[in-house]
């Protein structure tokens, strides 16, 4: 096993061992300069977010669900990705699951030693009755989680799929995992704070799981977000300007549909384009799998 001083995101960035005696304009510039490197470093991983991708869409479509656990910086971001997806996409709250180490008191207040604790995965991972048809995303900027690893072996032992997302070459330590994505971010501004370029990567990468996932399961119409939840006055406004730009009808015409679809985008857009009920729009979109471009053409 190779020493923590070893690791990427532990040793001294060279380009701020004089950061303390700068400028506020040549920090910021310095800061500015080490994050353009961070879009290189996930391009790399691409290959490797693909097969994850395809990993949590088999899951989704076949009953299961993506999982993100984590500790400190990690963990929130899995969190906050994973609340973002039911709003979003109109999605199922399980679809996709973030677990902090710590518990949600851990999303505000850093819990010491919460990432060392091996049980308490097992444990949080337990409560969720994880099984194989799930997938399970262990979130770990350095590889060195005790909490990860100890998450991402439970879950392979269920036969759920793995993946180990970390921000160094290699793992702390060597975990056995279906997927490696290892985006190779370096040293960092100040020495060893990885909620900096690691953590810009893993909400990239994050982002990039969640989004395409949904996608791939016909959440979107181009890129239009046809199946957002209505919820609030801004979301109101932007789901009728969608329907206007699909249909062609004018914005009051659109707001009217919307209304008289339960909110829902999707039906609107389609009740408008077929002269249907709602009821008949629901199951038009059922057989389709939710997929609008299999029904209405793009103009």
């Amino acid at each position: 096993m190779k020493s923590r001083g070893e690791l990427n995101t532990e040793k001294r960035n060279v380009a701020s061992s004089s950061i303390d005696s700068m400028s506020i304009k040549d920090i910021l510039k310095t800061i500015n300069r080490e994050d353009s490197k961070i879009l290189c470093a996930v391009e790399l991983a691409i290959p490797n977010i693909e097969k994850t991708v395809r990993f949590a869409v088999d899951s989704i479509k076949n009953g299961g669900r993506v999982f993100y656990i984590g500790a400190g910086t990690s963990g929130r971001l899995g969190v906050l990705d994973a609340s973002e997806i039911p709003p979003t996409f109109s999605a199922p709250n399980n679809y996709f699951n973030g677990i902090i180490a710590g518990g949600d008191q851990a999303l505000r207040n850093s819990i010491e030693g919460a990432e060392d604790h091996i049980e308490n995965a097992i444990k949080d991972l337990k409560s969720y009755s994880i099984n194989k048809l799930d997938t399970v995303i262990g979130i770990s900027c350095s590889g060195a989680a005790s909490y990860v690893i100890s998450a991402l072996e439970y879950s392979r032992g269920l036969n759920a799929k793995t993946i180990y997302l970390i921000t160094n070459p290699d793992p702390f330590k060597d975990t056995k995992v279906d997927v490696m994505i290892n985006a190779n971010t370096g040293p960092e501004i100040i020495t060893g704070s990885t909620r900096m370029k690691a953590g810009t990567a893993t909400k990239l990468i994050l982002n990039m799981i969640s989004t395409t996932t949904m996608i791939k399961l016909g959440k979107v119409y181009g890129n239009l977000m046809v199946d957002l939840k209505t919820v609030n006055k801004k979301l109101i406004d932007r789901g009728t300007r969608i329907i206007s730009e699909i249909t062609g009808i004018d914005y009051d015409q659109a707001k009217k549909g919307l209304m008289s679809a339960e909110k829902s985008v999707k039906s609107a857009i389609v009740m408008e384009e077929f002269k249907c009920s709602l009821e008949e729009s629901k199951v038009m979109l059922e057989n389709v799998d939710g997929f609008l471009h299999k029904l209405v053409k793009k103009k």
